[in-house]
């Protein structure tokens, strides 16, 4: 036994070009780390420093975002004959992290953009779709976003009431309006988005349930506008929120997505993308907050000796490194197993960001907690990444929503727990 297991270690060594024990999960190839080293020095060149403004500001930086392009990383899953980074799940995780250590409202702009569009784009869209698209969305050309929500339908995806019928010219009239849209507009006129992924209702089935379709909206096809910019959130400010209206919007015959009713299909395979990206943007967030009150715990003194040899502070600092590390484990796990080209990790990508987006809000929380008064201002960053935090509980599926889907999943393949 003994024996087969040394041959068994050898085997690995030889598979994984050195010691495996040497392999860092979040920096799995020289590729990823030369990634994330870029990344990492943008931010702090570049990202760090607007931050704290634009989130007073509820202000968009979109010459800052549009720099991501000349970085190379707008579309960083995108294939490289169309302008794209040609990387995996591992490098859109890596960059979420990076960017959300300083800003995650920003990176919130990066996530619509490179991973619920343009990502989107790049498995499920016509080839004409993706050479006219797709390189406009990698440089920062254009500016893009994906719209599901509506004013009174989220989670219940099948109740959306924007609708899409076809004309006897083959082009679509769109009427409707969407909700709570991440990049629906790109300035303070009420820009509209270059481009819009868009789920609309375009019939029902045998059972009753709505089939659904995916149109690119262009900006300057008609009736096509901004309704409102969502003004003063609890977080997420440096990123626009708005509210898209569709009045009679025509949409020619080449902006189908697939087949008229298909949508369901490709939805779901993005969503566990969108879902790692979410999670991946709570590592951002927690490795700051565990760094600024580790800081803290350090530069603090009370009652002649630093607040780091006081239990309770001990609790906030043990815990949340416990936490921090199992959650990185299980971004970059997930992140390792996702195929961009097809669907089958739901129950990781689900409960990656149950776990990964709660334990973000939760350091964040701790943060502020050894801070006191400090991790209550703007000026020490850890209250702007709690605030942001919450959003990820919510945006891209529901904590509720995750638990269902787990629960359901588990029941139909208990042995994932066997692993």
């Amino acid at each position: 036994m003994l024996l087969r297991i040394t041959h068994t270690k050898a085997a690995l060594s030889d598979t994984m070009g050195g010691d495996w024990r040497e392999l860092d999960i979040a920096n799995p190839t020289e590729e990823h780390a030369m990634l994330r080293e870029m990344v990492r020095s943008f931010v702090c060149d570049e990202v760090e420093p607007q931050a704290l403004e634009h989130d007073r500001d509820e202000k968009f930086n979109s010459k800052l975002f549009r720099r991501l392009g000349e970085q190379g990383i707008l579309g960083i899953s995108v294939p490289l004959e169309y302008g794209g980074g040609g990387m995996d799940a591992t490098a859109v995780a890596i960059i979420n992290e990076e960017i959300s250590y300083s800003d995650p409202g920003l990176c919130l702009a990066y996530l619509a953009h490179d991973q619920l569009i343009a990502n989107n784009l790049a498995h499920n869209g016509s080839e004409e779709q993706k050479q006219r698209i797709l390189p406009k969305l990698c440089s920062g050309e254009w500016i893009g976003c994906m719209a599901m929500s509506e004013p009174g339908y989220g989670t219940d995806v099948l109740g959306m009431q924007t609708s899409a019928e076809q004309r006897e010219d083959g082009s679509w009239i769109i009427n409707g309006r969407k909700m709570w849209i991440t990049n629906g507009s790109i300035d303070e006129e009420g820009t509209p988005a270059d481009v819009v992924w868009l789920y609309a209702r375009t019939g029902t089935d045998s059972k009753g349930r709505a089939e659904l379709t995916t149109f690119i909206v262009e900006k300057g096809m008609p009736g096509y506008s901004v309704g409102q910019k969502i003004e003063d959130k609890l977080g997420m400010r440096s990123s626009n929120t708005s509210e898209l209206v569709f009045d009679d919007c025509i949409v020619p015959a080449k902006n189908v997505v697939g087949k008229p009713g298909e949508s369901m299909i490709h939805m779901m395979r993005n969503l566990e993308l969108e879902r790692l990206g979410l999670a991946a943007m709570g590592v951002g967030i927690a490795r700051r907050s565990l760094m600024a009150m580790n800081r803290y715990a350090s530069e603090r003194e009370a009652f002649g000796k630093q607040i780091r040899e006081f239990g309770q502070i001990q609790r906030h600092i043990g815990e949340s490194w416990a936490e921090y590390r199992a959650m990185r484990a299980y971004v970059y796990d997930t992140a390792r197993k996702i195929d961009l080209s097809k669907a089958g990790n739901r129950l990781d990508s689900d409960g990656v960001k149950l776990f990964g987006t709660s334990a973000a809000k939760n350091i964040a929380d701790r943060a502020i907690q050894v801070m006191g008064g400090y991790g209550y201002v703007g000026e020490y960053t850890v209250e702007r990444l709690w605030r942001d935090a919450k959003l990820l509980e919510i945006g891209g599926g529901t904590l509720e929503g995750h638990q269902k889907n787990i629960a359901r999943d588990l029941a139909d393949n208990s042995g994932a727990i066997d692993g």
